[in-house]
């Protein structure tokens, strides 16, 4: 009967452990460049590796992003696409896959503008399973993090290298799902290598929660993953590496999905530890 209760992301995360694997987690944005090409993507995503989706709603000023997700973001919003039909568009991928765990990554205005409660609401009718509001501080969180208790969903946080363990006190408490940890300072966007401090925040954080610890920002080669799996991360997200892919071959779809697909196998076959 108990496991019944059991969410998406912690069974996703046990059935991963069992396996001896870490998850992949890939990003895009939703609605880019289109409603119809965004559901073949997420549907590619979901056949070649996928064991998280974290799903961005397309916004204007997407602070903590750099120019690869910017440029999804106006490719979105050019197609008139929004938070409406982005829940819409979620329940296609919830009805095309019912195991997935769905997070999305968003910037409170968003959530303000439609109403914290109903966006909790329409996301969790939706089938979303967490929310990360890149732009909120756990200080600043409180609506939220009710919003997420009354609908079952599970709250998202950003840890960085400079996040001290105090901090991490404040935090883990009130996260949910798994810890989205940032490799680096700075905005989203593909990277040579990683940052070293990361691996001493992986082991920081690990000490301190029982969440699991995914890493992102800057996450783009295989070997990225595999250090990130020795590191002991619990996972790698991988966003502008793939809307790279996309930007690339706008006018070439065919191949746009054939290359999100190959890239996707190898970062997964990335994880296996």
């Amino acid at each position: 009967m108990e496991s019944s209760k059991i969410g998406r992301y912690e069974k996703k995360f046990r059935q991963l452990k069992k396996k001896k694997e870490g998850a992949f987690v890939p990003f895009v944005m939703l609605g880019d460049p289109d409603e119809k090409i965004s559901l073949q993507i997420i549907k590619t995503l979901i056949e070649n590796g996928a064991d998280v989706l974290e799903l961005g709603l397309p916004f204007s000023d997407p602070i903590a992003d750099g120019k690869v997700i910017q440029a999804a973001d106006q490719r979105a919003l050019a197609k008139k696409f929004n938070v409406t039909k982005a829940f819409s568009l979620i329940r296609r991928i919830r009805a095309m896959d019912g195991d997935v765990p769905i997070g999305l990554l968003v910037y409170s205005n968003l959530i303000n503008n439609m109403g914290v409660g109903k966006f909790y609401e329409n996301a969790r009718k939706a089938g979303v399973d967490g929310v990360l509001a890149a732009d909120v501080p756990v200080e600043e969180a409180r609506p939220f993090i009710a919003a997420a208790g009354k609908t079952g969903i599970k709250q998202i946080f950003l840890i960085a290298p400079t996040t001290t363990v105090k901090r991490m006190n404040q935090i883990f408490p009130q996260a949910g799902g798994f810890v989205y940890a940032v490799s680096l300072l700075g905005v989203t966007g593909t990277r040579k290598s990683l940052n070293k401090e990361v691996f001493s925040l992986i082991r920081n954080a690990k000490k301190k929660t029982k969440l699991p610890i995914c890493v992102g920002f800057g996450i783009s080669r295989p070997e990225h993953v595999k250090q990130l799996m020795n590191a002991g991360a619990d996972g790698a997200i991988v966003g502008s590496a793939i809307v790279k892919i996309i930007e690339k071959n706008l006018k070439n779809r065919k191949k746009m999905i054939k290359e999100i697909a190959g890239f996707c196998r190898k970062m997964k076959k990335a994880t296996v530890r």
